[in-house]
């Protein structure tokens, strides 16, 4: 059988961009490489996923219901007939029906791009391995932030290879943008 690969983007939303609520380090260039990999599926009339979270969460400070914020970057707009799941967690899956999707599309490996690489990104490439897909990180078409653990701030660029590192061999194989191919 063959496989049958999806482009997964996750929450390449307004706010993670410069002028945004929670601003990553990098989602500019993140963003360009997701819109590359977007126009490559796109020519080749390959299934595309978008999914953009809401937050429901009290007290949350980003991506709140009717906002600028909320919507999905330019550079990575749906066109009509491009599937868009909205999610209020990290796993894209979580109460979604983005797994229903992806099986009636016949989907069986994901090409997973998106914000953040800590969060969101890793929560759904997990779970995909978890229900039994394969999975290509993009590392290039994602970004992520600084954070602090404990007293010490641990700057995006570690987070970021930490992560994908974590996830490269079990949960993904991760790549360069330009180098994973629309099959």
């Amino acid at each position: 059988m063959a496989i049958s690969t999806a482009l997964l983007l996750i929450d390449i939303q307004n706010d993670y961009f410069h002028g945004g609520r929670m601003e990553l380090a990098g989602a500019e260039e993140a963003a360009r490489r997701a819109g590359e990999l977007l126009e490559r599926f796109r020519s080749a009339g390959r299934p595309v996923f978008h999914v953009r979270h809401v937050s429901l969460r009290p007290g949350a400070t980003f991506f709140l219901p009717d906002t600028a914020g909320v919507e999905i970057h330019p550079l990575v707009q749906p066109q009509p007939g491009e599937q868009l799941i909205t999610k209020h967690f990290p796993n894209s899956f979580r109460e979604t029906d983005l797994l229903a999707r992806l099986q009636g599309a016949a989907v069986d490996h994901l090409l997973v791009a998106g914000m953040m690489t800590h969060m969101c990104v890793d929560a759904t490439v997990r779970a995909s391995w978890d229900l039994g897909f394969e999975c290509t990180v993009a590392q290039d078409a994602c970004a992520t932030r600084d954070l602090v653990f404990e007293d010490a701030l641990i700057p995006a660029a570690q987070v970021h290879g930490a992560f994908l590192a974590a996830m490269r061999g079990t949960y993904a194989a991760v790549r360069e943008a330009a180098s994973c191919g629309v099959e």
